[in-house]
């Protein structure tokens, strides 16, 4: 292995990629050498685009192409990996981030006050998707040994975050990861969750400037997110990872990474640790809890 470019040769799909955290982990496996194709529906040199995205992979040390697809059209998804297929032949690295975030976000309010579209942005877009592009990629995927997918989700999988599509749609997404792997355990395929903590994405920035109570200090970055995908990629052990979702600051920690600024993020698992665990199997009441602004939980005392 090339321990400055551990992933060269390996081709990676990450979806939503014209900002955020799917930015942030393309340039991260464009860090590690990778080829990476980056999926999305803005084009152009704006901030914010696909073929920026692209060039800064490659600027990282990876090989940087934009492919625009719109996830809520299962054909282009498809027509995504067979584009993959004809240049490669194979694939090694999925990784399902695409999301749509409502616009204005729905962080208050009961579920019959938001408009379905919230349902089909988290829901459609944020986990069926998922599968869509899981399901058109296994058979490239199983042409590569040791090929894995990467689910990015959320504290929403296990408590109250936002609203109710966002946390059903993330809570469903660790189950997919769970019985995903199961099905391609016996094909060396794996399939790990990560779930970062609060990232400062530039959604978030932009919400933090438009005067919202959002959390921008000892978070992690997207690059920071990048990394950890990067460093899973390249563990050998990675295969005991399956079927399982894992805290990206946990990982980060294990692998000894840092932030793009050389800082180490606040623990989200400590940040987390008390938030009210969503179990409708639980035997005790639920009436003691509370929503709180912005989309929180929490017990009454």
């Amino acid at each position: 292995m090339n321990r400055t470019a551990p992933l060269a040769g390996q081709v990676a799909v990450v979806t939503g990629a014209s900002r955020g955290i799917g930015k942030g982990i393309a340039i991260g496996l464009g860090e590690a050498g990778a080829t990476v194709y980056v999926t999305g529906r803005t084009r152009g040199s704006g901030d914010r685009t696909i073929d920026t995205t692209a060039e800064l992979v490659s600027l990282a040390g990876g090989q940087g192409h934009a492919v625009e697809v719109d996830h809520a059209v299962d054909s282009e998804i498809d027509g995504l990996f067979e584009l993959v297929e004809s240049e490669h032949g194979g694939l090694d690295i999925l990784v399902n981030n695409v999301f749509k975030i409502p616009d204005p976000p729905a962080w208050e309010g009961g579920f019959w006050e938001h408009p379905l579209e919230i349902w089909d942005g988290q829901v459609g877009i944020g986990l069926r998707s998922h599968y869509v592009a899981s399901r058109s990629a296994a058979p490239l995927l199983l042409q590569h040994e040791g090929s894995m997918i990467f689910n990015i989700t959320s504290p929403a999988g296990f408590t109250y975050l936002f609203n109710a599509a966002y946390s059903i749609g993330k809570a469903a997404l660790d189950r997919m990861t769970h019985d995903l792997g199961l099905e391609l355990l016996s094909k060396g395929v794996s399939v790990i969750g990560l779930r970062p903590g609060p990232v400062r994405t530039e959604f978030i920035q932009d919400q933090a400037s438009a005067g919202a109570s959002v959390l921008t200090e000892g978070v992690e970055t997207p690059i920071f997110v990048g990394r950890v995908v990067a460093a899973v990629a390249a563990d050998q052990g990675r295969f005991e990872m399956t079927g399982r979702v894992h805290w990206t600051t946990d990982l980060g920690s294990h692998y000894g990474l840092v932030d793009e600024d050389g800082a180490i993020p606040m623990s989200a698992r400590e940040r987390f640790k008390d938030a009210p665990r969503a179990d409708p199997y639980a035997s005790e009441p639920m009436t003691k809890l509370r929503l709180t602004r912005h989309g929180g939980v929490e017990v009454e005392n």
